[in-house]
């Protein structure tokens, strides 16, 4: 490609209200620094308030001292260490599951799973709204792609009774939709999979640690665990560490083992990073993960009370992610910034990450946030809402 036609490119993304930089950002919360600019954060996906957890900082320094600051390899050549059988074990027992098996992260935990399992002659029915990382592993894998309407499981059950193989059939949905905040309809999901033999795979990198019984996830909030075979997760928000997971059984496992390329290509996760997540996963499941997930709750109910007082509109739900509709990309920007002036930060999303049409600010809420602390953002939300015409 020439710098002519890149720069093309490039001008008509910011000519659309598109255009994206990265920000510098001192903290985890729930107050942060960007440049000489403090504010509150309201767009981070640390919910628990884990990522600067005393306990998961002592892990991680204790572990780089022992066990240095690199596996040095994949698994595969020399870089798989005792922390991970460690790590993978103490994840099986938390999600109710024979095994476990890392990866690097959420992205290369769905295209490696989904492009491992799935391929020519097989078919995968993903979620309309599921996050781009389990798109990518269906166009990865070679298998013929069918998309149905967001949570429609009417429309899915018609797309599985119309695409037959004699292949694997496979559904793949998000457990909490990252942009929207809302669940999976996990009974009619799993009822549908036994019913026509398909293998259920369900993305719960927004659920685990918040939702269900020790935090186990969406799915153990609706109590339907057991019904789905390949459970992804991630340590990376709310148990405030990096890497990734699948619970599965043991076949599976061992299949993705000899047959993931994001697996098997890429040198594994650190000492420091597991140490932190075997944290994480115990304080998730403690009387402290317990606390923390109460307070989330409660804060969570405070902050959408609150938009709806002041006129928003917002969605049913109980997940710590509270969508603000604005429509247009400039209108969205403009309305970030002018909350960073204030003293908030809440970032806008745009396509392609949510369709066109639907900009919004991602407003994410934290255990670590104070009820004072959400009533401002609220007042400064519903202000410059209306100074912008969106309320």
């Amino acid at each position: 490609m020439s710098h002519h036609l890149l720069q093309e490119r490039l001008d008509g993304i910011r000519t659309g209200g598109l255009f994206r930089s990265l920000r510098q950002i001192a903290g985890v919360g729930p107050r942060v620094s960007l440049g000489d600019q403090d504010c509150l954060l309201l767009c981070s996906n640390n919910y628990l308030g884990l990522a600067d957890h005393l306990d998961l900082k002592r892990a991680a320094v204790e572990a780089a001292f022992r066990f240095g600051t690199s596996s040095g390899a994949s698994r595969l050549v020399s870089g798989s260490f005792s922390l991970h059988d460690e790590l993978e074990q103490k994840v099986a027992e938390w999600k109710g599951t024979e095994t476990a098996l890392l990866f690097n992260s959420g992205y290369a935990a769905n295209t490696g799973i989904i492009a491992a399992v799935a391929g020519r002659g097989d078919i995968i029915f993903s979620d309309r709204l599921n996050h781009a990382s389990s798109i990518d592993g269906a166009l990865l894998s070679g298998a013929r792609l069918v998309r149905y309407p967001h949570n429609d499981c009417v429309a899915l059950a018609r797309l599985l009774a119309r695409h037959q193989t004699d292949g694997l059939r496979l559904i793949v949905t998000d457990g909490v939709f990252s942009m929207d905040g809302d669940l999976a309809p996990f009974e009619e999901l799993v009822a549908l999979a036994r019913h026509h033999e398909a293998l259920l795979m369900v993305d719960d990198a927004h659920g685990g640690g918040i939702l269900g019984p020790e935090g186990r996830g969406s799915a153990a909030l609706a109590g339907l665990q057991e019904g789905i075979p390949l459970q992804m997760g991630t340590f990376g928000k709310a148990l405030g560490s990096f890497g990734a997971y699948l619970a599965c059984s043991q076949a599976m496992r061992e299949y993705l083992i000899n047959r993931s390329r994001s697996l098997i290509f890429s040198t594994s996760l650190p000492p420091a990073v597991l140490a932190a997540s075997l944290a994480a996963i115990r304080l998730v499941r403690s009387e402290e993960g317990e606390q923390r997930r109460r307070r989330l709750a409660e804060n969570v109910a405070l902050f959408r009370q609150g938009l709806q007082r002041a006129g928003f509109t917002v969605p049913e739900g109980c997940t710590p992610i509270v969508p603000i509709l604005v429509g247009d990309p400039v209108v969205t920007m403009t309305f970030s910034e002018r909350l960073l002036e204030a003293g908030f930060f809440v970032q806008g999303i745009r396509p392609p990450t949510v369709p066109r049409g639907t900009s919004r600010l991602r407003c994410t809420v934290m255990a670590s946030h104070t009820a004072a602390d959400l009533d401002g953002a609220v007042e400064a939300l519903g202000r410059i809402a209306r100074g912008l015409g969106v309320l």
